[in-house]
């Protein structure tokens, strides 16, 4: 897992199935170069929360993030689904709802497609309406997975 951090706070979470010279590339031309080497103190830190969570050991972060890749609606979304507690999950229409345009259930869906701090914040907690998993940027198994752990019946 590549994890990018600035002064600010951690700025992108790479999964293991998004190609890493991709990941580099885009922070790299979006934030800057040196967001490579970040803050050693926050990729440490979220890396040590990150761990504790895949150990069953931790269910919220406590990592200042930096939003700056988010902008606009999709940042409304992601603070939305960054309420979504452990082990439970919402539907991508309330998500939108909660973001305040209940009618923007696909950009609400695109929103979370493009979220650059992927288990922070918990993407993978929200599913389509009846149920079903939805798109994941880490794939379908890896988001069935992230409910599994957290104890959520699929």
């Amino acid at each position: 897992m590549l994890l990018g951090a600035t002064a600010e706070g951690l700025v992108r979470v790479g999964l293991p199935s998004e190609d890493e010279d991709a990941v580099l590339d885009e922070l790299a031309r979006r934030v800057s170069v040196r967001v490579l080497g970040g803050s050693r103190a926050s990729v440490t830190r979220a890396r040590h929360q990150l761990d504790e969570y895949f150990g069953g050991e931790r269910q919220t972060f406590d990592v200042p993030l930096d939003w700056r890749l988010v902008t606009g609606f999709r940042r409304e979304v992601l603070r939305a689904t960054e309420r979504i507690p452990y082990g439970s999950t919402a539907s991508y229409r309330s998500v939108a709802t909660e973001a305040g345009s209940p009618g923007a259930v696909r950009a609400a869906g695109t929103a979370l497609a493009l979220n650059p701090l992927p288990i922070v914040v918990p993407c993978h907690r929200v599913l389509r309406t009846g149920g079903a998993l939805g798109s994941y940027r880490g794939g379908p198994a890896a988001k069935a997975a992230l409910l599994g752990l957290e104890g959520v019946v699929r």
